[in-house]
Formats: structure tokens, C-alpha cells, sequence
């Protein structure tokens, strides 16, 4: 399934946080372009970055090559959405 647009990727995104990290729906949902992620969520740990991604592929229909992934990529809630959108939509 391709998204329509960016709003509808980013909320994916957000889902896949939400449901791989056992993050609440109230805290996700306050994630903003500058939501620090790996190295500031706890939860966020080297294994599910794994998830993250396997799970952001399976719902967004995408696919991550290992080369793409790095920590520039993760580093925030807005640089993993600008990521899964050029993927998605680019």
C-alpha cells in the first residue's frame, strides 16, 4: 500500500514508533519535526531500529537498502519522516 501524501506518511511513521516501541499514543503523538530518536528513547536500541524498519517497509511498501540506514536518518522524528516519505512517495 502506497500513502497518498506526507500527513499520511508521517502518521505511519508515527503508528510504527508507537506499536514496535510500545510508546503511548499521547506521547508519539506530541513527536514534532525535532523529536530527538535514537540515542534519546530508550526504547529506540540498536535491535529495534531492526523493527522500526522492517515495519516502516511492510506498511509504507517500501524498501530500505542497509546503505541508506544511518544515523543522520534517525536522529529525529523529522528526519526518519523525510526519510520514509522520499521512500514512499519519491
Amino acid at each position: 500500500m502506497r500513502p497518498e501524501g506526507m500527513s499520511e506518511v508521517e502518521n505511519t511513521v508515527r503508528d510504527v514508533l508507537r506499536d514496535v516501541l510500545g510508546l503511548s499514543e499521547d506521547r508519539v503523538a506530541t513527536f514534532d519535526a525535532e523529536t530527538p530518536l535514537f540515542g534519546a528513547l530508550p526504547e529506540l536500541d540498536s535491535l529495534a531500529v531492526a523493527g522500526v524498519l522492517t515495519e516502516m517497509e511492510d506498511r509504507l511498501g517500501i524498501l530500505i537498502e542497509d546503505d541508506e540506514v544511518d544515523g543522520e536518518m534517525l536522529e529525529s522524528f523529522g528526519a526518519l519522516t523525510r526519510f520514509a516519505t522520499q521512500k514512499a512517495l519519491g
